[in-house]
């Protein structure tokens, strides 16, 4: 089962960020154990997780390694003014993301 993986947060859950940021690098590194993880997609300031200084940076890039697809939004990067930070996966479009979408047979929304 193709298996993509949404993160439009800076963190996971709600309330202290400290802790979201926490429990998703905890999530991140046990991710592995998700059935056929194809991809990861970042929007919003979850492309803040893609970008040099964060938090998640190592996991997300042994997750990437490990051939995972990371695919943050180059709009919301734009945004932010992050283009040129990035450390892990390329500038991604909608249209990518929507493909990548589109050929999940499971999504899971954090």
């Amino acid at each position: 089962m193709k298996t993509v993986l949404v993160l439009g947060r800076y963190g996971m859950g709600e309330g202290d960020p400290a802790l979201g940021v926490k429990i998703l690098g905890t999530f991140l590194r046990k991710s592995p154990a998700i059935r056929e993880l194809q991809a990861i997609v970042l929007f919003n300031a979850g492309v803040k997780l893609a970008i040099e200084g964060s938090p998640v940076l190592v996991e997300l890039l042994q997750l990437h390694e490990n051939g995972v697809e990371i695919h943050p939004c180059g709009t919301c990067l734009e945004f932010f003014g992050l283009k040129d930070k990035v450390r892990v996966g390329g500038v991604s479009n909608m249209d990518a993301i929507i493909s990548v979408l589109n050929a999940a047979e499971k999504v899971i929304t954090l």
